[in-house]
């Protein structure tokens, strides 16, 4: 029976990317399902979704679980979304107490859920870690039609506060996996080890560009024996 391939994430494990000409996100040609299809010469099911959290991935796979029985393995990416604020709220009131869209506790549990679930299905989850935020361009971006002094109030002074705080969840990614003993793919350390990394994201900050994918794409096919 052909071994499939699932990738369950948000929209860097789909694959989004900014194209300024257009002025909207679009699916780049090189995202990560694709060169995996080539590569191993297999089908890829990609579950991801723009604006993912784990608790999102988890309802997802719950409902679509059944149309994934000819997979092996279920390539998992979270925390980009989980660790992200409502900036709107923000920028309305700097001084109040403002919680990310999963909490760091939550995200590490309903994780290790999500794990559990995949793993109770048959399948073999493997996690991958975060690539970096470039923190001057996401503040920039978030902040483009809201109170920029606001925001940078609240963050204490410093856009630097969202590259540090993006980074807690990747390092709890490599929590969860040693917890669960699941198999983790480092596609982070591809980005930081370039000095200039930073030109392997798009305008937003966030999101790779297309030689950023390409990077991704690289540092799976590595790391991952199908």
């Amino acid at each position: 029976m052909e071994e499939n391939i699932c990738i369950l994430g948000d929209s860097i494990a789909k694959g989004v990317v900014f194209d300024a000409q257009r002025n909207r996100y679009t699916i780049a040609n090189n995202n990560l399902g694709k060169q995996l299809a080539e590569m191993y010469d297999c089908s890829v099911t990609n579950l991801s979704k723009f604006g993912c959290t784990v608790t999102d991935g988890l309802a997802r796979f719950e409902k679509q679980k059944d149309a994934l029985q000819d997979c092996r393995t279920v390539l998992m990416n979270f925390g980009g979304n989980d660790s992200d604020f409502l900036w709107q709220e923000i920028s309305a009131a700097p001084d109040e107490l403002h919680k990310p869209k999963t909490p760091i506790d939550i995200f590490e549990q309903t994780y290790l859920n999500l794990i559990e679930r995949v793993r109770k299905c048959g399948f073999t989850p493997v996690l991958l870690n975060l690539p970096p935020v470039d923190h001057t361009r996401y503040f920039a971006w978030i902040s483009r039609e809201l109170n920029a002094d606001n925001i940078l109030k609240w963050l204490g002074g410093t856009s630097e506060f969202i590259y540090r705080w993006h980074e807690q969840y990747s390092v709890a990614v490599h929590k969860i996996a040693q917890a669960a003993n699941v198999k983790l793919i480092d596609i982070r350390s591809v980005f930081l080890e370039r000095r200039d990394y930073c030109n392997y994201l798009n305008d937003d900050g966030i999101h790779p560009n297309e030689k950023g994918y390409d990077l991704i794409a690289s540092a799976v096919m590595k790391q991952f024996v199908k």
